[in-house]
């Protein structure tokens, strides 16, 4: 390819828009560019990168056993309202009728289309294991999309659902999948963590998800020095802390005037912060009040609330409305006193206290000497893990400190179980005439998302860092003076020898000044870029930049093509 014949029109200055470092410089590279929120077209260098991803996307699922389908993107509500998840997927989904009033949505997901299509098609054991994936676009209508490619509406992904006759084949095809992504990570060249997570909307059993690490990222992720345990902060299952024994003092009211918070409670008591209990009241799609209490020096986790309480799907923070119907009020909750209508969750720290403080349900009053496990009524609360995880504590595998680092999301594998073939009645017969149901995985991966992380992961105040595997070139060859018919014959001399070599090359032919071309190739981020210049018609020697490590190199003319083979194989 010669730069004069593709269209990759760089940008100096970045959108007003752009906040990551990845957006920026897909924008100012000529990756990317907007139609409307959340949604991108991809330019030629942009769609060559991606093209890598997934090409190695498909070697990999396809040494697996993945076989390569497309479904429709566009979905009838009937198979969603079948599994039961077209009212619980909530406003992300992006829904549509056609001209006869039959409703669809976009898919954000396939479990429902692939599940029907093998509850129409297998009907043996002997069909199975199977494993099928599409690489296509998907659609959520985000709420605030926004950080380029990280958080859009329109997104390419990959999707690959596995059916087994038990639990035992299910497992297996998961763990192909988890080396299989392990591989694919690595191959893009990525530094990145596997960590326990939430199954979230998905639904079904264990959960993986493959994180890019990057101080930019949304997803926080808790991990061991000492052993293997990684969790998102979701996920992370936390041991109970138990608080040191002490003699128990009487349950008592006192008044707290204008302290409604932690913070003013903690200094007009003079209490420590961990002898306090904090209470978060939620609102589900049900209009139930869920009230959680966790240690005043704690958060709670949302989606451990969800997971605790029967029929949850959604939290909002609940009015107060909904607060005096459970005969409480807002900055002085408690357990102690709230009616019937509201579901109250315990943090399973919160039942070790002894001598806490919590709300008195009432304006201006708290109570103290609190002992959960002897003052909470315990046929009416929840006990559960409901806190996020926080830096230094315990590992739950080994009980060492635990770390906290950034990461950004681009791949997820689950276990779904029977959750989508019991939904959709998908049975087959095995071996012994019985009908069952499949057991079923899903797993994805999100391939601009993955283009995005790359990004974050790998660049400098010049522009993208590429690893070789998925740079849009491999090599760019730039003669420093294109009207310069001999320096472009001799560029054009290294070009076809490395492009008769397999390197995907780019010729920059343009006729720029060379100062405008070198900018470009460190912003667009090739490994490598060869240099024609005056000099090197003169001595016969190439100079190579390394764009990793900035390195400059000569060889002579001869060895071109061998030594940038070699230094490819490097990066």
């Amino acid at each position: 390819m010669r730069a004069t014949q593709l269209y990759a029109p760089t940008l100096r200055e970045s959108p007003a828009e752009a906040e990551l470092v990845s957006h920026k410089l897909m924008y100012r590279a000529g990756f990317i560019r907007k139609a409307a929120g959340g949604i991108y077209s991809y330019l030629p260098l942009g769609w060559r990168t991606m093209k890598k991803i997934m090409q190695i996307i498909r070697e990999e699922m396809d040494a697996k056993g993945g076989q390569e389908i497309m479904m429709p993107i566009m979905q009838p509500a009937e198979l969603w309202k079948e599994s039961g998840r077209w009212a619980v997927y909530g406003d992300e989904m992006m829904r549509l009728k056609d001209r006869h009033g039959r409703e669809f949505a976009l898919g954000p997901t396939h479990e429902e289309i692939v599940t029907s299509l093998i509850r129409d098609e297998v009907r043996s054991y002997k069909q199975l294991p199977l494993m099928f994936y599409q690489i296509q676009n998907k659609y959520r209508d985000e709420i605030r999309p926004r950080f380029g490619l990280m958080r859009s509406r329109e997104f390419v992904m990959k999707d690959l659902y596995s059916f087994d006759r038990d639990v035992d084949g299910m497992n297996i095809s998961y763990e192909k999948m988890y080396d299989a992504y392990s591989r694919i990570f690595e191959r893009c060249g990525l530094k990145f963590r596997a960590v326990e997570a939430d199954n979230g909307a998905i639904g079904g059993g264990h959960s993986h998800e493959f994180t890019v690490l990057a101080p930019s990222g949304e997803s926080s992720i808790a991990y061991c020095e000492k052993c293997n345990f990684a969790a998102s902060d979701e996920k992370a299952e936390l041991k109970i802390i138990h608080a040191a024994p002490e003699e128990l003092r009487p349950l008592k009211k006192v008044l707290t005037p204008d302290c409604h918070t932690i913070e003013l409670v903690k200094n007009f008591l003079n209490v420590p912060i961990e002898k306090t209990i904090k209470a978060v009241a939620f609102m589900d799609d049900e209009e139930r009040l869920i009230v959680a209490f966790v240690r005043g020096d704690h958060d709670v986790n949302e989606i451990k609330v969800i997971n605790s309480v029967a029929g949850a799907n959604h939290l909002y923070m609940a009015g107060e409305k909904l607060i005096e119907a459970a005969n409480s009020c807002a900055g002085f909750m408690s357990p102690i006193g709230l009616n019937d209508k509201a579901i109250i969750v315990v943090d399973q720290s919160v039942m070790e206290m002894s001598n806490a403080v919590t709300g008195a349900n009432e304006v201006d009053a708290h109570f103290i000497n609190v002992t959960p496990r002897r003052d909470f009524d315990a046929r009416k609360i929840t006990v559960a893990d409901i806190r996020m995880v926080q830096e230094g504590d315990p590992c739950p595998h080994c009980g060492e400190p635990l770390k906290m680092t950034r990461g950004i999301e681009v791949g997820q594998i689950f276990t779904l179980g029977k959750k989508y073939s019991e939904a959709l009645n998908a049975t087959f017969l095995d071996e012994d005439g019985t009908t069952k149901y499949f057991e079923m995985g899903c797993y994805g991966i999100g391939v601009g998302r993955t283009m995005a992380a790359a990004i974050e992961q790998n660049n400098d105040a010049d522009g993208i860092i590429w690893a070789r595997a998925i740079a849009p070139f491999e090599v760019v060859v730039v003669p420093v003076n294109a009207k310069d018919s001999a320096q472009l014959a001799f560029a054009e001399e290294i070009y076809n020898e490395l492009a008769a070599a397999g390197v995907d090359v780019l010729l920059d032919d343009r006729k720029e000044r060379a100062g405008v071309k070198f900018k470009d190739c460190d912003l667009i981020g090739y490994p490598l870029r060869v240099t024609v210049s005056p000099k090197t018609l003169d001595s016969g020697n190439v100079e190579i930049k390394v764009r990793r490590s900035e390195e400059f190199l000569n060889f002579a003319r001869e060895t071109c093509t061998e030594k940038i083979l070699e230094l490819l194989e490097t990066l």
